[in-house]
């Protein structure tokens, strides 16, 4: 009931009017990042970071970052579909069978049930969130220094097992993030420490300025590189034909159980470190697959194919807030991008923040009810529109991006120097990209390297420098365990295809996308 009365106070912060614009303008942008291919939801919130910056009030920022998130979520599911060009890496699933439908003339039919599939689940994965995040928070202040450092080494090593097909790539990039953490004066002893003697790095690399640099400066390199910055052939829309929101009775009947099982899926995966949503959602696509009715359809249109995927995409954004929220702890880049946002306004995620900021807590919740309801608005009415935001020519659109991101990053500092910096490290984002390194790593570990250096130090003080310590609480040794098992998950088909007297040359590493 705490929970309840404190989510009511939520909803009547977000329904003031400053409050729901700001959640309109991020279910919008959301929504055009998402339909856009290649800028997802990192891109954008990096974008927006040095805007936050002349904020009074942190509350309307995380409105609008939450608008982003679920909205790139939705409109990623029009660009695969239509284009067959998922809009952002957890819609890949999507793009199987949406596309397929499009391509026999059921493109309304795919677009609404990914709508409503997401709205569904959004809403359910929403309430959980409300019930299970203030418990967790409760149980996260018995927490000690040396189960924050076995989190935070789960969450750093999971991510980087999960994503890119080479694990030593993933751990090279981890590296590398956490040595650009550690740029600066040391915290104890005063002393510089990769600073090369320049007075400018003593303070260290400002996480806005790598971000930008590595997502929105490295990714726009890189597309402009590749020379994808030529629009593809959008499916045209069928006529609208009968049914309610575009869908048949038996196309209802076919979608909702996948709505519930896609969700089913997402919400957990979301709150563990397992590096986003393409997990879920490739998941979800398995298990429909091998249940459907309509199997027989799975690679030419299966409308469970669009529905289950679309609902444990937008499902896993609920759960990622649990940890987030409640531990400090970011699952995904996108998550780590909002946990920057944090520190700009020095607040600190964690158990603390439901007794020192609650309004913004419940806030922040209520808002992904709010902005749900908008995106729904927005979508299945407004279909023709987000069509012809795909018609947008690239090379002005991140021509654009690298405008919008050089004065963004000049208006925080008024220093070239920052600009200087933020353009080399996106020349590093670019190589990384070229030679298939992943980002996602680089960013934890640069925003979890610090602290995960703090927790070391206070486990150590407790402990009289014995490090034996981290093996003393039962907790502790469980999560370290677990991290362990996560660094040989990805090659659980090769040891499966050994154990089955299958070949083991043609069975590859389990891996993802470089989640958005």
């Amino acid at each position: 009931m705490s929970s309840f009365a404190e989510l009511l106070g939520g909803f009547g912060t977000i329904l003031s009017p400053e409050n729901l614009l700001f959640a309109v303008i991020g279910v919008t942008l959301g929504t055009l990042v998402g339909v856009l291919p290649g800028i997802g939801p990192a891109v954008t919130i990096a974008l927006l970071l040095p805007v936050t910056y002349n904020f009074d009030d942190p509350i309307p920022a995380f409105i609008m970052f939450a608008g982003i998130y679920y909205g790139a979520m939705y409109g990623g599911s029009t660009t695969s579909i239509l284009l067959n060009t998922p809009g952002e890496s957890a819609s890949v699933a999507t793009a199987i069978e949406g596309h397929e439908m499009a391509k026999r003339g059921q493109a309304r039919a795919a677009l609404a049930t990914a709508a409503i599939g997401s709205f569904v689940a959004a809403l359910i994965s929403t309430v959980l969130l409300a019930l299970v995040a203030k418990p967790v928070a409760g149980i996260a202040i018995s927490f000690r220094a040396t189960d924050y450092f076995a989190l935070m080494i789960l969450a750093l090593v999971t991510v980087t097992s999960l994503v890119g097909r080479s694990l030593v790539r993933g751990l090279a990039s981890l590296l590398l993030g956490i040595s650009i953490g550690f740029i600066g004066l040391d915290g104890v002893s005063g002393e510089p420490r990769f600073t090369f003697d320049s007075p400018m790095l003593f303070n260290g690399i400002d996480s806005v300025l790598l971000i930008i640099g590595l997502f929105a400066i490295g990714e726009t390199l890189y597309v402009l590189v590749k020379g994808r910055t030529r629009p593809g052939s959008v499916t045209p829309l069928e006529p609208a034909s009968g049914g309610f929101t575009w869908l048949s009775r038996n196309q209802w009947q076919r979608s909702w159980a996948p709505w519930l099982r896609g969700t089913a899926f997402g919400f957990p995966f979301g709150v563990l470190p397992s590096g986003g949503a393409e997990l879920p959602t490739f998941l979800s696509y398995s298990y429909e697959k091998q249940r459907s009715r309509g199997r027989k359809e799975f690679g030419k249109g299966a409308i469970e194919g669009v529905a289950g995927p679309e609902a444990a995409n937008n499902a896993s954004f609920s759960g990622v807030l649990v940890p987030l929220l409640t531990l400090g702890l970011p699952t995904s880049a996108t998550a780590a991008v909002m946990l920057a946002a944090f520190k700009i306004f020095n607040l600190q995620p964690g158990p603390q923040l439901f007794d020192k900021s609650p309004d913004l807590v419940w806030a922040l919740i209520a808002s992904l009810f709010i902005g749900n309801v908008m995106l729904l608005a927005l979508n299945l009415p407004l279909i023709r529109l987000w069509v012809k935001v795909l018609e947008i020519p690239r090379p002005l659109l991140y021509a654009g991006i690298l405008v919008f991101a050089t004065l963004g990053i000049y208006s925080v500092s008024g220093a070239i120097t920052d600009i200087l910096i933020a353009y080399a490290i996106g020349v590093v984002g670019f190589l990384m990209r070229q030679f298939d390194f992943p980002i996602a790593p680089t960013i934890l570990g640069a925003i979890l390297g610090p602290e995960l250096e703090d927790q070391f130090r206070r486990a150590l003080s407790i402990g009289n420098g014995d490090l034996t310590v981290f093996l003393h609480r039962p907790l502790t040794v469980a999560i370290l365990a677990l991290a362990l098992l996560a660094l040989l998950l990805p090659y659980a088909p090769k040891v499966v295809a050994r154990l089955r007297g299958r070949p083991v040359e043609g069975t590859t590493k389990l891996a993802f996308a470089d989640e958005d």
